[in-house]
């Protein structure tokens, strides 16, 4: 019972939204941990959509916090031009870090969280966290009322957040595309 922040089908979005900012994106590197099993649907996911969109997709794994330098000296190694982090507990917890290393290694990202853009990453698109938190103040209505908590399905998020860090896009000269800008909830200049 309960709102789910997981949804595979962003990730699709997620990597058509690289392929518009980064032209002639070829390879993507996904960063994830293969300790968290929701990470296995989100790479299958990611796969599908990339071979629809004519994108190689490199898999960089971490599963502590000793891992982060060598995932990205292997997505460097291995070509790719754009990352993806993966959500989870580790990647939020150190989300300043991945960041840097985003910003280091040249790598265009992006991320589920808003918290990535303002920290400096450069683009993240994922669930609404306000409009979740408000959808769940009817789940507690509804059980206050008497439902049972076993008859409530899980519902998925149904807003979404596009934020894009302009002088993130500057500093790896990005050119910001139009149809982008345009959907964003927020620019953070």
């Amino acid at each position: 019972t309960g709102l789910s922040y997981f949804n595979e089908a962003i990730l699709a979005k997620r990597l058509e939204m690289l392929v518009e900012f980064v032209p002639g994106l070829a390879r993507v590197a996904v960063l994830r941990n293969p300790t968290v099993a929701a990470h296995a649907a989100f790479w299958a996911a990611t796969d599908e959509a990339a071979r629809k969109l004519g994108v190689t997709l490199q898999a960089v794994d971490v599963r502590g916090p000793g891992d982060f330098e060598a995932a990205f000296a292997a997505a460097v190694r291995g070509n790719a031009r754009a990352l993806i982090a993966l959500d989870d507990g580790l990647t939020i917890a150190y989300r300043p870090r991945i960041v840097a290393l985003a910003a280091s290694t040249r790598l265009p990202a992006i991320y589920g969280l808003r918290e990535f853009p303002d920290d400096g990453g450069l683009i993240s698109y994922g669930p609404n966290f306000a409009d979740l938190t408000r959808r769940s103040a009817a789940y507690v209505d509804k059980i206050l009322k008497g439902a049972k908590p076993a008859d409530l399905p899980v519902e998925q998020p149904t807003k979404f957040e596009l934020v894009i860090n302009r002088k993130t896009a500057n500093a790896l000269g990005l050119t910001l595309p139009p149809t982008l800008l345009a959907r964003a909830d927020d620019v953070i200049e």
